[in-house]
């Protein structure tokens, strides 16, 4: 079976701000890679090397990473939307390049869904298209699927009260659906997929059916799952080729009970290429530092992540924080309890920042820019 995937890469990932003003959400790294490379290389690995990215925020940064796809040994093709479209209306929009079934993936959802037997569960099923559920504690934040003893889905219910949610398992977000889905969706507008298609093409007769798994799951579009997801990876929690395994030139992974750690450095932890800390810092436990950070006297950096090119002055204290690329923290500041600092930022020396700080770098941060969110 050919099959072709659409990755939704649309979003401007107002949730990740300040992070994304310079970068597109599936750019956001993930251990020194981006998100959406992990995608990619999840659907290459897979089978699918034809890939369409249905895109609209700073799109031109996506594809002067990738290009045209031949570095990953896939073929990628870029549709950008001069509007936002909705879920169902980006694939409407890619329809011309869609030649057969096709795998659909929000940009912003990482698992470890086994896409394979994704692929074997609809070949069997025989139906227009399979959505992958999963089960929750609370389904009040997402779309219920119900189905019934053979799988096929017979409702949605989007965002139900807790206590009126009438299943725990909801819409993961990764579907395979035959090519004349998209017949079904109205061109030049924006439509969504869970509240108007789906619920169509099974009003119209069509057979979905729900593949429930319990594999590891998390949308990485907020700062604090955006933590939670590289925590989960130094915990084991989603096994992931990062240093010291598939992509050593990326840095080295310390986790714990490693041996060979330097002294200063408090497993479990990431360190990319050319990182520098000073021998009296302490960089750990749950630290993940970017290629050539430098982290002076006496600094500690944990519970954080620190993209690329940060310096942290003498004493700095960082903690439950994301720091972008190029940022410069003053000696004896403080960045804690939720703070995100965008790019090029710079925070003055002895400021404390107030909890859930976001601060970006139009002028040095001063206390009237750090604001609660």
């Amino acid at each position: 079976m050919f099959l072709q995937a659409v990755i939704l890469v649309g979003g401007e990932g107002t949730r990740l701000r300040p992070l994304t003003y310079e970068t597109p959400k599936p750019m956001v790294p993930l251990f020194g890679v981006p998100f959406l490379e992990r995608t990619l290389v999840r659907l290459r690995d897979a089978g699918v090397s034809d890939v369409i990215l249905a895109s609209g925020y700073l799109p031109s940064a996506i594809a002067n990473h990738f290009g045209d796809g031949a570095r990953l040994g896939m073929t990628l093709t870029y549709v950008v939307e001069d509007h936002p479209l909705g879920t169902a209306g980006a694939l409407r929009n890619v329809a011309e390049h869609i030649r057969g079934t096709f795998f659909v993936l929000n940009g912003d959802v990482l698992t470890s869904l086994d896409l394979r037997r994704m692929i074997a569960f609809h070949e069997a099923s025989g139906g227009v298209g399979v959505l992958h559920s999963i089960r929750v504690e609370d389904p009040s934040a997402f779309g219920c699927i119900v189905r019934d003893a053979q799988n096929r889905i017979t409702s949605f219910v989007e965002k139900p009260p807790r206590d009126e949610a009438p299943t725990d398992e909801v819409n993961a977000g990764t579907y395979l659906l035959e090519r004349r889905v998209l017949d079904s969706i109205p061109a030049g507008r924006a439509v969504s997929i869970e509240r108007e298609t789906f619920p169509q093409l099974l009003g119209a007769g069509e057979r979905l059916y729900s593949y429930v798994t319990e594999d590891y799951w998390l949308d990485v579009g907020r700062p604090q799952q955006y933590l939670q997801a590289h925590n989960d990876v130094l915990d084991g929690k989603l096994l992931l080729a990062i240093s010291g395994d598939v992509l050593p030139e990326r840095g080295t992974y310390w986790y714990a009970g490693s041996s060979g750690v330097p002294p200063n450095v408090k497993p479990p932890a990431y360190l990319g290429r050319d990182v520098a800390i000073d021998a009296t810092a302490i960089v750990g436990p749950y630290a993940v530092l970017g290629d050539r950070c430098r982290v002076g006297a006496g600094a500690t950096i944990s519970d954080s992540i620190v993209w690329d090119d940060v310096e942290i002055g003498d004493g700095a204290q960082i903690s439950d924080a994301i720091l972008a690329s190029k940022v410069r923290v003053g000696s004896g500041a403080v960045v804690t309890s939720g703070a995100v600092v965008g790019h090029d930022a710079r925070i003055p020396a002895d400021m404390i920042l107030e909890p859930d700080a976001r601060i970006v770098a139009e002028v040095n941060a001063t206390p009237e820019q750090v604001s609660n969110v």
